[in-house]
């Protein structure tokens, strides 16, 4: 029975990958128990490997490593997958207030840091440690570890930083909560009151892609063609269905118009005052219900690779009469169709047709969703590689005596970032599904939190020497606490945010899925979730490069 003893506590391989298992299924065992709908989550994990390398485990250090800078790569990566699309949508003009906003919370909670490090005896790594517990980000806690070797050439600084992170990061998912509350009472929130604002808010909004019916009232359109309208208009419209001639069609540009049509129209709600100047008021007819209607309607799914480099207008196997396209559904955005559009993976289109115009263009987009639900893991790894040298490429910064590199953390975040949109245009398609994403993202972060807790628990002891844990927790509590409340404020007062938005972007701006959830559970609707995935992406990129340069300016 030696052998199972050896195993277990003997460094080896074996031995390593054993003790990684069990901290891992420990740590995200911990991470399933939660109160009043709150948990730390996978970073449970971490806590469990503070706890193993307290009590002596010992586990091969280059075995370690590289579970580490793997778990770190692979996690980063598809980070960056998943939140490219958003973020290239959130620096539209709409998204703009919010994602500002979201910034200054992200750079206040930079100045208070430096503030610490100018005041208080600790080292900007420590420092940069409780900042990312404090905002619960761990993606930037791994970039200001891995700048910090980049620069000093060891892992030994490291430690410290890790037990930072770990001590204010429970009260960072406190604080976000203590400040959704504080700012609820100081502005002495109505929850029902807000529901009937956010309501009226929600009528208004501009660039929702709605339908309408408008009679055609303008007679010099009779006789012309819709394309007429097409180049009046130039915003990108689509003409689903056209009550014409007694009849109820899938029209085309060249369909001319007469006397008595009706028009189904799919635009941005901003487009209709001039919709309506143009063709005519809104008709009682609803095209959609009509029993004498032959047309059906369905989404179809791209998952033919032939069409995904192309624009849309220029596949000609979708130029014919029997259906149109609708809407376009992208990573949560919804699009009017338009020839200029190219398809990508993954993207779903509503099409509207005869049935035989379905069945066409249901042949040429694919559909087949089980194609999708294999990932192509080649493209992958060849963007993990394109990140790896980007992150390895030596920059001369004025100040800095000696080159510093982006590293594991920023080259495969940027490199996944440009892939996400760029992607289908240079024929690497990185489409994976959300749960296949998901995978890779967990194991990846699970990889790398046992192995900075399982190199960092021995220095626990010295932590809590004298008061510096407590420092720590304090420090973490004001970065987590002021810009929050002050940025809260600001939402409100000066740009007149509905509760429901400032919760969701407190929360975003903290990328803690724990405060949306409570955010969601206060507000009962899903308004807070919108604006939450509408500054993640951004606030994301901004911890990391902003842990980054902390270290790179002030180490």
């Amino acid at each position: 029975m030696d052998w199972i003893v050896e195993i277990f506590t003997k460094p080896s391989f074996t031995h390593t990958i054993i003790i990684f298992g069990v901290v891992i299924a420990l740590g995200i065992r911990l991470g399933k128990i939660s109160y009043q709908g709150l948990s730390l989550g996978v970073t449970w994990v971490l806590f469990v490997g503070l706890a193993f390398s307290y009590a002596g485990v010992i586990v091969e250090t280059e075995i370690q490593e590289f579970l580490k800078d793997f778990g770190l790569v692979l996690f980063v990566y598809t980070l960056g997958l998943q939140v490219g699309p958003g973020f290239f949508a959130a620096l539209n003009r709409n998204a703009l207030i919010n994602n500002i906003l979201a910034f200054g919370i992200v750079l206040s909670g930079l100045l208070i840091t430096i503030f610490f490090f100018y005041f208080t005896p600790f080292s900007i790594g420590e420092l940069s440690g409780v900042m990312s517990g404090a905002v619960t980000n761990t993606p930037g806690l791994a970039a200001a570890q891995t700048t910090l070797n980049n620069i000093h050439g060891t892992s030994a600084n490291t430690a410290t930083v890790t037990l930072a992170y770990a001590l204010a990061y429970p009260f960072g998912v406190l604080g976000i909560i203590i400040a959704i509350l504080l700012l609820k009472k100081a502005f002495h929130i109505n929850l029902k009151e807000e529901t009937e604002r956010q309501n009226k808010l929600q009528n208004l909004r501009e660039n929702r892609v709605i339908s309408k019916h408008l009679q055609l009232d303008n007679h010099q359109l009779i006789g012309k063609s819709l394309a007429h309208i097409f180049e009046i208009v130039k915003t990108p419209i689509v003409v689903s269905r056209m009550y014409h001639h007694g009849e109820i069609i899938t029209p085309t540009p060249k369909t001319q118009m007469a006397e008595g049509d009706v028009l189904l129209i799919v635009a941005q709600k901003s487009v209709f005052d001039s919709l309506h100047l143009l063709i005519g008021a809104e008709s009682t007819m609803n095209l959609k219900t009509a029993l004498d209607s032959q047309l059906v309607s369905s989404p179809i799914v791209v998952t033919n690779k032939a069409v995904t480099h192309q624009r849309l207008g220029d596949i000609s196997a979708l130029q014919q009469h029997d259906f149109t396209f609708t809407r376009l559904y992208r990573a949560g955005t919804q699009l009017v169709p338009n020839g200029n559009i190219v398809l990508q993976l993954g993207d779903t289109l509503k099409v509207v047709g005869t049935p035989e115009g379905l069945e066409q263009a249901t042949k040429v987009l694919g559909n087949a969703i089980k194609r999708l639900e294999v990932p192509d893991l080649a493209p992958i790894f060849i963007g993990i590689v394109l990140g790896l040298i980007v992150g390895s490429i030596p920059l001369q910064i004025p100040n800095i005596p000696v080159p510093v590199k982006i590293g594991l953390a920023g080259g495969p975040l940027l490199v996944a970032l440009l892939l996400s949109r760029f992607g289908n245009q240079w024929y690497l398609n990185n489409y994976t599904t959300h749960s296949a994403n998901l995978m890779l993202r967990e194991l990846g972060i699970c990889l790398f939190l046992a192995s900075v807790g399982l190199s960092s628990g021995t220095h626990l002891a010295s932590a809590f020497e004298g008061t510096i844990g407590l420092h720590w927790m304090v420090m973490g509590l004001c970065i987590t606490i002021i810009p929050l409340l002050l940025i809260g404020w600001l939402a409100k007062k000066i740009f007149k945010k509905n509760f429901f938005e400032i919760m969701g972007l407190l929360a975003g701006a903290s990328t803690d899925p724990p405060a949306l959830a409570f955010a969601l559970k206060i507000a009962d609707n899903d308004t807070p979730t919108a604006t939450y995935a509408t500054v993640y992406p951004l606030t994301m990129i901004l911890r990391i490069i902003g842990a980054q340069l902390l270290i790179l300016f002030f180490s």
